[in-house]
């Protein structure tokens, strides 16, 4: 009777956490130009915010995993979805960019929903019904994703800050479902110790890679990590370049795109999985994933790039698969710690690589190679499938 409305509960966190970022995208631009100087201004402090709130992530990420293995996962959540609220209620009436500063990077340093959802799903769900669980929610992150800009487009016509007030209220009201509905996974364990090594990023990090297969498989998910952030952060910019589409029709292949994924990654991962296993799954699915980003350097006409689209949303196996092989390799006494440690990975890869990849793509434009960061990418999810498969 519990797990049903517990794994309801997270994905309903993950919609709606993934529906209040989709909200303000389209309008933080706007919102940070009103508040800043001038464009340059904005755009300075945009990065600067977006930095601060990865560094922070990076740091504390781990000590988060380790607090819900020693007082439950609950509490955790709880508190990372409520500074999330606030941040959001900040970026509606600031009107200067050093309070979205201050709360922004108070919001990247108890940002363990990522961290928190892993390991609960872990706790509540069998062994082989993990892939699935995690499947699910992927689907409702691609949803979330689909839904929110549209909104977000929508609100900010009427306000540029209503977008912001909305984010603010889901996510508070996200707390008090969750204060009411929510059960605890894992009471916790006062034995767990709070050690500087076990809660810091490096020892944390240290102490994963340092462990055979879950060593390997967090490898494995460092390159994943930066193959999906290379790809993020110029997809919009390449389309652009190399089919001068509008904006309009970048934000329909980009919704299409994510819609596709969320209902594959819903209906049917489980049975991907159970029937070929947590290795096999994870090591088809890169394979995908990185045959599509070879496919996308050298499309050259629109029809080229729907078809590998198509083909590239049964790559999203790979990552649930992923998850629940960890998850398998994990005690039930330290899956917080791992996913807190694994959490700060994927926050150094979202810091860097965007700044990276955007000088890469930059520089490739002068020599006419759009397409090469996505051999870049793809040389990276190919490394990601040769770690799996040795596991």
């Amino acid at each position: 009777m519990r797990r049903a409305p517990a794994l309801s509960f997270l994905l309903v966190t993950v919609f709606l956490d993934m529906l209040g970022l989709g909200l303000v995208v389209p309008i933080l631009p706007a919102l940070m130009t009103a508040v800043a100087a001038d464009v340059t201004a904005a755009a300075f402090w945009s990065g600067l915010l977006g930095s601060v709130y990865g560094l922070l992530q990076f740091v504390l990420s781990p000590l988060l995993g380790r607090l819900s293995d020693r007082y439950g996962r609950r509490p955790v959540l709880l508190v990372s979805l409520a500074c999330l609220g606030a941040d959001w209620l900040v970026h509606a009436v600031a009107l200067s960019p050093w309070p979205l500063l201050l709360c922004h990077a108070l919001a990247g340093a108890f940002a363990g929903t990522n961290t928190v959802v892993n390991a609960y799903i872990a706790d509540v769900t069998p062994p082989d019904e993990r892939a699935r669980a995690y499947g699910l929610i992927g689907s409702a992150f691609g949803l979330g994703f689909v839904a929110g800009p549209v909104l977000g487009g929508l609100l900010g016509a009427v306000d540029v800050r209503l977008p912001f007030f909305a984010a603010a209220a889901l996510s508070l009201a996200n707390v008090a479902y969750g204060w009411f509905v929510l059960p605890e996974s894992r009471p916790g364990d006062r034995t767990t110790a709070l050690t500087l090594r076990a809660s810091n990023p490096v020892g944390a990090i240290a102490v994963v890679l340092r462990r055979p297969v879950l060593g390997r498989l967090a490898y494995a998910r460092l390159c994943s990590d930066v193959s999906r952030m290379i790809f993020q952060s110029v997809w919009a910019f390449f389309l652009t370049y190399r089919f001068s589409w509008s904006t309009a029709h970048v934000g329909t292949v980009m919704a299409a795109s994510a819609l596709a994924g969320a209902l594959f990654q819903a209906r049917a991962v489980g049975p991907v999985v159970r029937r070929l296993g947590d290795k096999r799954a994870a090591v088809g699915g890169g394979l995908v994933s990185a045959t599509t980003l070879l496919g996308t350097a050298f499309a050259a006409e629109p029809w080229q790039l729907y078809t590998i689209l198509a083909v590239g949303v049964l790559g999203s196996v790979g990552g649930a698969a992923a998850q629940s092989w960890i998850s398998r390799t994990v005690g039930d006494d330290e899956q917080g710690t791992v996913q807190g440690a694994l959490t700060g990975i994927g926050a150094a890869a979202e810091t860097v690589v965007p700044v990276v990849a955007g000088v890469v793509f930059g520089s490739s434009l002068a020599y006419g190679s759009a397409g090469l960061i996505f051999v870049v990418a793809a040389a990276f999810a190919a490394w990601s499938v040769l770690i799996t498969a040795r596991c």
